[in-house]
């Protein structure tokens, strides 16, 4: 099944990046689809080709949005590109949904910010939040790479026991993956990344980035 998904991933790259070198202008969902495809495929080259896609974005001037920026922040951190994953993820505007919150955890555990990511649960867990307020919400799955992370640390690890229990209490605990979240968050067309000084060049090859695009 996998290796079927991973085929028409591929084709469907080809093709976005042939438009690409075609001059066909990218639209938001354009962007969003392609770093999803890069994401999906997880490999050092789809890697290269996202971060391309996005230099080449900021070159032009245009904005990408929040989805596809939580794309590349993801797959930036699955293949233990963490400093990257933070740049990216410190230039999103209004990080407060659900996929952000999950995926600044992840940032924060892959950095070994261990105290750090206690304090950010604690403060969400004991929020004194009006009712109409609604809580941060953080995945099962996060909170167990967490938890694996502390299992030999005795205080962190009673601290994190603590701070869990709360977060159930409180309902802020879901079992959505972080692949779910990032795939199936809403549809949002509003800009929520800074803008960046525009380059003509790709920081990583030092070429015009469209020579540089299918370089591998």
């Amino acid at each position: 099944m996998w290796s079927w998904l991973k085929t028409s991933f591929t084709g469907a790259l080809e093709v976005l990046i042939e438009m690409k070198n075609q001059g066909v202008k990218f639209s938001v969902d354009t962007y969003v689809l392609a770093f999803a495809i890069c994401y999906k495929l997880n490999t050092p080259k789809s890697f290269k080709i996202c971060t391309t896609l996005r230099e080449e974005a900021l070159i032009k001037g245009e904005v990408l949005s929040r989805r596809a920026s939580c794309f590349l922040v993801a797959l930036a951190l699955n293949q233990d590109k963490v400093a990257k994953a933070k740049t990216i993820f410190s230039q999103i505007i209004n990080p407060e949904s659900i996929t952000c919150t999950n995926l600044n955890i992840i940032i924060h555990i892959q950095s070994n910010m261990l105290e750090t990511v206690m304090e950010i649960l604690e403060n969400a867990a004991e929020g004194h939040l009006s009712r109409f307020v609604k809580r941060h919400e953080f995945s099962e799955e996060v909170l167990t790479k967490l938890k694996e992370k502390v299992k030999d640390i005795p205080t962190l690890l009673t601290r994190f026991d603590e701070i869990y229990g709360k977060l159930h209490i409180n309902g802020q605990v879901t079992a959505y993956t972080l692949d779910a979240l990032l795939c199936y968050t809403p549809r949002d067309r509003k800009s929520h990344i800074l803008p960046l000084t525009k380059r003509t060049v790709s920081q990583r090859t030092f070429q015009p980035l469209s020579h540089s695009l299918l370089a591998e």
